[in-house]
């Protein structure tokens, strides 16, 4: 891994189960009518900024990638679609609450959901996506629209030193690569959100 590049990673807008606190991992709740207005809201910052994005890839659960579809078609750029860039899958978790998962499984129930896909299996995955991505777009900068805990596996994986604990939804994070490093440009900004 060398040479540079640029990824803007992109949590996708809200959904009706985001709203409920429930967990959705790999089951595939669509984007709500305000996941697609925030969308539409960073389409229209990226598209008055100077930075100038290649192409979207994103997970294909149906969430990113409509919010991906949004920005792509505002700024003009092709989308590709990664079905590693998929959220961690949660097993027994899914369409819970955190106060339905406390009682089940306990305040550390993180570890202890039968079907969970793991830190390392979601890390590995990554990793191997953003290696062989970068390499093949290197010098470029793309946008990856994925989910909130699969972007926190992979702020900790790269090693970027940035706060990884709540990831908003809509925002962008920008990591440059620089040499065999990640530094981060931008973290976890939803300005775009405040805009009239």
């Amino acid at each position: 891994m060398s040479g540079y590049m640029r990824m803007g990673w992109v949590r996708h807008g809200l959904t009706s189960w985001n709203k409920a606190g429930k967990i959705q991992g790999t089951t595939d709740i669509p984007l709500s009518a305000e996941g697609k207005m925030q969308a539409h809201r960073l389409a229209h910052r990226l598209s008055i900024e100077s930075r100038v994005w290649h192409g979207v890839v994103c997970s294909d659960l149906q969430r990113a990638e409509t919010t991906a579809r949004i920005v792509a078609e505002r700024l003009n750029i092709p989308l590709l679609t990664d079905v590693r860039l998929r959220e961690r899958g949660f097993g027994e978790a899914e369409g819970t609450t955190e106060a339905e998962r406390v009682a089940r499984w306990g305040s550390g129930w993180r570890g202890k959901v039968p079907g969970q896909e793991s830190d390392e299996q979601v890390r590995s995955r990554g990793l191997a996506f953003v290696e062989e991505f970068s390499d093949k777009h290197a010098g470029e900068s793309w946008l990856v629209v994925t989910h909130g805990s699969f972007i926190g596996q992979m702020l900790q994986a790269l090693e970027t030193g940035v706060d990884d604990h709540h990831i908003s939804n809509l925002s962008l994070t920008i990591l440059d690569r620089e040499g065999d490093r990640w530094v981060p440009i931008l973290h976890n900004c939803t300005e775009h959100l405040n805009l009239p």
